[in-house]
């Protein structure tokens, strides 16, 4: 795969209109679903698998909404390239695989603390806003995922985490149980979603066709509950 010309920097799409809720029964609905948690979808990128020792290169998120039917939404979009730490193991095997070049002047990339902060700090105003206590990370393999944001939090030393540590959503478990597909793509197809082979692997893509499976999945499966038990539940 040859070098991708980067994205742009910190690109945020605007929330999803169907998600502006005119109640506080409702902006607070999410958290009852999913028991105080907001879920937020992330794809990273990085320059291997190792998160201790090889570079985080991309995130991106995409925060989730509910609308006015209880419907899960794909709504805010926010990522940001990363600068390799010092030290960080560049393996050319993943770099070859992502496309990406850390050294490419269009990059723009902030330090890892940074770009944590950027990354963070509309996650945690999303929490508040949804009367949540905390997200949980929602990811294709998301234990890879949360495995380098929890890297990059202890190496930085940052002190704000929004997820849940080692708690997540992973739509290869909800695809393979839905869809009988566990691969990416597939899985999108499969729910017939669309997928397009230029843009993957790109965080951004990748994140927001995550986010699109994660609610396709969750809202079939609501809609085909004759029962609500999360709606019979206080919040514990």
């Amino acid at each position: 795969m040859g070098k991708k010309t980067p994205r742009p920097f910190g690109l945020r799409l605007k929330w999803n209109k169907l998600c502006r809720m005119s109640t506080p029964q409702q902006a607070n609905a999410i958290a009852a679903r999913f028991r105080g948690f907001l879920p937020v979808v992330v794809d990273v990128e990085t320059a291997g698998f190792d998160a201790k020792s090889d570079a985080l290169l991309e995130i991106a998120i995409v925060l989730i909404c509910m609308d006015t039917d209880g419907l899960l939404r794909p709504a805010e979009t926010h990522s940001c390239h990363v600068a390799p730490f010092p030290g960080a193991h560049l393996d050319p095997k993943a770099l070859e695989f992502n496309g990406i070049d850390p050294d490419h002047p269009f990059r723009m990339a902030l330090p890892e603390k940074a770009a944590l902060k950027h990354i963070f700090t509309p996650i945690h105003k999303a929490i508040k806003a949804a009367g949540c206590n905390r997200s949980i990370l929602v990811g294709h393999n998301a234990f890879f995922d949360l495995g380098f944001i929890n890297a990059a939090v202890e190496r930085t030393g940052f002190k704000r985490n929004p997820f849940h540590p080692f708690s997540t959503f992973d739509t290869v478990s909800l695809a393979g149980l839905a869809l009988g597909q566990t691969v990416l793509a597939r899985s999108v197809e499969a729910a017939g979603l669309g997928w397009d082979g230029n843009q993957a692997h790109s965080a951004i893509y990748d994140a927001q066709k995550t986010a699109e499976l994660f609610c396709t999945i969750v809202n079939r499966w609501q809609m085909s509950m004759l029962e609500k038990p999360w709606e019979m539940m206080k919040l514990r």
